[in-house]
């Protein structure tokens, strides 16, 4: 009989098992004794010993500790930390199955909660699989038992940070400085009042915003300007919310982005921007190709953030709006047209889950396209209100395909639309986050 610890009642001893297939997450999924058990670290048809590491009434959890029989899939993760981090679960399998996977996820989401099927599935859309995160949040804490400030994501599984010298899904710019950034901060007075820094990158610079929970000393201010300069790094402090963040070098920097040629966006550290550059810029060319725009449209870009897809959209089109709910977005979007000297591109800052589309001047003229880019959480409250606009093509972009699958089998089944394509986009490689794009129109 396994061992077992009293506590936590989990056996003590490695359980070998089969696994049958992946979930959505990318862990093994095996049956013991009848109970589904979702094993890190294993891929589907492996033998494999593990450990569990929780009990739950209908399923447990555990990790793997020793690969009897390799899938054909798996490869060597290519990140030392791999395996302890937990910001990424897929890098020990080919790049080529985690497209498959996240496919099968899209198709199935599809299937189970929009009860649909496209006429359609576009390929896969692919980009750097390394050092392509431009956007990050860091966790900063120092550990007197392991005598150092650690910085970075956290443990697999556990509220901790662990315990990294490098990442290498992280822009190199930020992601080989990280055991750098803790010896620097353990310099500081305030060494233990650090509690994140958040990273944004654009073509040429990179900011770092450091949560101060307390006001920073002048010297310690000093010790990171200088860091900053010396490793061409701009240094913000940020001690309360977002409208608190203030740079301290260089005195007023800005950073940029191009979604395509001849059209730059300015955006601030905190702001809402793609992780993955490459994906984004091809993704926005994809969403215009779907839509299939051109200068009689008058277009509708809701959830538009700073306006990444609006701008391209309006050097094509007669007029787009722009539908943003936060207001500091939609002056920064409001700023961006202008920037790029687009008068046909207006943006409004509305709530329409509170306020109906009808109830604004600005949707009077109706929009015969939409673009929808809406958080993880879906467009299901506003979908009634699209209809009424009799768009003939709506192209959705996702974040969580569960939630596209509900929306678009809300406008197939009740509203008159035909889900023409759909297809993933590999927004984050050797993760299970599932970006995807789907074009619906109007029968």
């Amino acid at each position: 009989m396994a061992r077992r610890n009293r506590r936590s009642k989990l056996p003590l001893d490695p359980v070998e098992t089969q696994i049958e297939s992946l979930s959505h997450d990318g862990r093994g999924v095996a049956r013991i004794d009848g109970k589904t058990v979702f094993i890190d670290g294993a891929l589907g048809g492996e033998r494999v010993k593990f450990r569990y590491s929780k009990k739950h009434s209908k399923y447990d959890e555990g990790r793997v500790v020793e690969i009897l029989t390799s899938a054909p899939d798996r490869v060597e993760a290519k990140c030392q930390h791999y395996g302890v981090c937990g910001g990424c679960s897929l890098m020990h399998m080919a790049p080529e199955a985690q497209l498959v996977l996240k496919q099968k996820t899209l198709m199935e989401q599809m299937n189970h909660f929009g009860h649909i099927e496209p006429e359609q599935w576009i390929e896969p859309m692919t980009g750097p699989l390394w050092g392509y995160r431009r956007k990050a949040r860091l966790g900063v804490k120092h550990v007197p038992k392991k005598e150092r400030v650690l910085v970075g994501f956290r443990e697999k599984g556990t509220p901790y940070l662990a315990l990294l010298d490098k990442c290498e899904v992280l822009d190199p710019r930020i992601g080989t400085r990280l055991g750098e950034l803790g010896i620097m901060i353990a310099t500081l007075a305030a060494y233990n009042r650090i509690a994140q820094i958040e990273v944004a990158m654009d073509d040429k610079h990179t900011a770092l915003v450091f949560r101060n929970l307390d006001p920073l000393s002048e010297s310690d201010q000093k010790l990171l300007i200088a860091y900053g300069q010396k490793n061409d790094l701009w240094i913000y402090l940020q001690s309360g919310g977002p409208d608190t963040i203030t740079a301290i070098w260089p005195t007023s920097p800005q950073l940029s982005y191009t979604p395509e040629p001849d059209v730059n966006l300015i955006f601030e550290p905190s702001d809402f921007t793609q992780v993955n550059d490459t994906i984004n810029q091809n993704m926005i060319q994809r969403a215009m190709a779907l839509l299939e725009v051109c200068a009689e449209d008058r277009v509708l870009d809701l959830f538009c953030g700073l306006g990444n897809f609006s701008l391209p959209l309006a050097k094509r089109v007669n007029a787009l709006v722009g539908v943003e709910a936060d207001a500091a977005l939609v002056k920064h979007a409001q700023n961006n047209a202008k920037l790029n000297q687009l008068d046909n591109a207006t943006f409004e800052q509305a709530d329409l889950t509170k306020t109906a589309l009808k109830d604004y001047s600005w949707a009077k003229g109706g929009f015969n396209k939409i673009l929808l880019d809406p958080p993880r959480s879906g467009a299901f409250e506003v979908l009634p209100q699209l209809v009424d606009l009799g768009a003939e093509r709506i192209v959705y972009v996702s974040c969580n395909p569960a939630t596209l699958a509900r929306d678009a089998g809300e406008l197939v089944h009740k509203h008159g639309y035909t889900l023409v394509s759909a297809g993933i986009m590999d927004m984050f490689p050797h993760t299970s986050h599932v970006e995807s794009i789907a074009l619906l129109i109007k029968q």
